[in-house]
């Protein structure tokens, strides 16, 4: 089922609720900085976890102490949609558990 690309104010109105979040380059795209680089790794492999659990993959990096995703829908042509959102909110109530801030 194709998904529909949000309009500029669906997703502000939905950065609204999602804090440390933000467009950027047509994604949308967070940092998180953790205590250590084991407590990132960790993250990274729970953030996976959740994007095969939702067939939905961003670009996931990780640093020595920080893990940044950055998420688009590739087939509604890179826009923004309903998908990135639930992604977003899914490692938002993760990141906590990690420390991550």
């Amino acid at each position: 089922m194709p998904v529909a690309p949000l309009s500029r104010q669906e997703i502000d109105r939905r950065l609204a609720g999602l804090p440390g979040w933000s467009l950027d380059a047509g994604r949308l795209t967070r940092s998180y900085r953790l205590a250590s680089h084991f407590a990132a790794t960790a993250m990274v492999v729970h953030v996976a976890q959740v994007q095969e659990e939702l067939d939905h993959h961003s670009d996931l990096t990780l640093g020595y102490n920080t893990v940044s995703l950055a998420v688009q829908t590739h087939s509604a042509g890179g826009a923004v949609t309903e998908k990135d959102v639930e992604l977003a909110r899914r490692v938002e109530d993760l990141a906590p558990g990690h420390g991550a801030h």
